[in-house]
This record gives structure tokens, C-alpha cells and sequence, in this order.
């Protein structure tokens, strides 16, 4: 079993809460880990892109000349791929470009990205944040008392309202989600992840009741 410090909000310890191996002692398997990526970025995709094919081109309702006797080639619509303004050939059309992961894929990278950082010393609990008001200075000066400023942060709240949330999101290093929303990429490219108490143990009762 793993522990991590508690720590207030000027970066001293107070308390250990312990976090089970199967978490923070991953393997880390970088075939998945791809795949776990490509299938949330792919997900994100908005897959509006769209061109005309012949048959919805504007005009065409009539033949341009007669088939024979004018010494053109013959031609039947100005909707033909062939002319200016006709229509696009295999042209690219709405489509949805997610595609699914078996649930335990999931869960398991995102235990391995936070054995990631859990090893490199970039995995953190604070105590709670409990701002009275909202207030982006005093956040900043929270990261600075957690000398986590320089990066980019992960913050994982137990839920996305209050005056945590308005401290926070004016922050451009500063990413806010739920222990529930949490998902690997959001884990992967942030330089630091910081739980606050309560969000750790509603995680670890979830990785608990989660199915092997």
C-alpha cells in the first residue's frame, strides 16, 4: 500500500492517506496507453466537415447544349464533377470518428497515468481549498506555496461548482475536473495532478466498487 502527504495550503504536510498498489504501481503498457488517447481525442472531433456531391450542387436541370452538331464534347449536366462549381467527388461527409475501448482498458490507463506520476513525485492531495470568496490571486498563490506554478496542473475536484471552481478557471495552466470525469489524457499532458481530500476518497471508493 502506497501513502501520500496531506498537504495544506502552504504545502505542509498534515496527515498520509494511504492508496492502494493496483493504482499508483501500474505497469506501464504505452500500446494501450496510445490507444487510450486516439480513442479521447478522436471522440472530441466534431466530424462536421461536408462537401456537395453532384446530386446537390445548385441548377443542372437542364442539358447545356444538344448532344450532337455544336463540335463539344457531349454533356448532360452542369452538376458533372468535371466543371467549375459541379460537384465534389467522395468528398468528405459528416461522420463520427469515436470509436469504443473495453471499460477495463480505460480504467487501467488511467491508473498507469497516475502511476506516472505518482513516480515522478507529481501526484498530490491537499487538505481542502475552502475559499470564503472567489479569488484567482489567492489560487495562484496556493500553487505557489505547492511550488507547482511553473506547470501545468490538473486539479480534481469532488464536484466542478462553488468558489473552487471560479478561483480556478480564469488560470491558463490550470485544468479543473471530477474525480469521475477524470479521463488519461487529461493526466497525461499535465505536469502535475492534485486531488483535494474529500475527491481522493470518493476515487478510491469508486476504484473499490469498480468491477476486476
Amino acid at each position: 500500500m502506497a501513502t501520500l502527504d496531506i498537504l495544506d495550503l502552504k504545502g505542509s504536510s498534515k496527515d498520509k492517506i494511504d492508496i492502494p498498489d493496483e493504482i499508483v504501481k501500474q505497469e506501464v503498457n504505452t500500446n494501450i496507453l496510445h490507444l487510450e488517447v486516439k480513442r479521447f481525442l478522436a471522440a472530441a472531433r466534431s466530424g462536421t466537415s461536408k462537401t456537395k456531391g453532384r446530386s446537390e450542387v445548385s441548377g443542372g436541370g437542364r442539358k447545356p447544349w444538344r448532344q450532337k452538331g455544336t463540335g463539344n464534347a457531349r454533356a448532360g449536366s452542369i452538376r458533372s464533377p468535371l466543371w467549375k462549381g459541379g460537384g465534389i467527388i467522395f468528398g468528405p461527409v459528416p461522420r463520427d470518428y469515436s470509436f469504443k475501448l473495453n471499460k477495463k482498458v480505460i480504467r487501467k490507463c488511467k491508473y498507469m497515468a497516475l502511476s506516472d506520476k505518482f513516480n515522478e513525485g507529481r501526484l498530490m492531495v491537499v487538505s481542502e481549498f475552502n475559499f470564503e470568496k472567489p479569488g484567482t490571486k489567492n489560487a495562484s498563490t496556493i500553487l505557489e506555496n505547492l511550488k507547482v506554478s511553473s506547470g501545468k496542473v490538473l486539479i480534481v475536484l469532488e464536484q466542478l461548482d462553488g468558489n473552487d471552481l471560479l478561483s480556478f478557471r480564469n488560470m491558463p495552466n490550470v485544468l479543473l475536473t471530477t474525480c469521475k470525469s477524470m479521463n488519461t489524457y487529461e493526466i497525461l499532458v499535465s505536469d502535475y495532478v492534485i486531488f483535494t481530500k474529500n475527491s481522493l476518497e470518493k476515487f478510491l471508493e469508486e476504484f473499490s466498487n469498480a468491477r476486476p
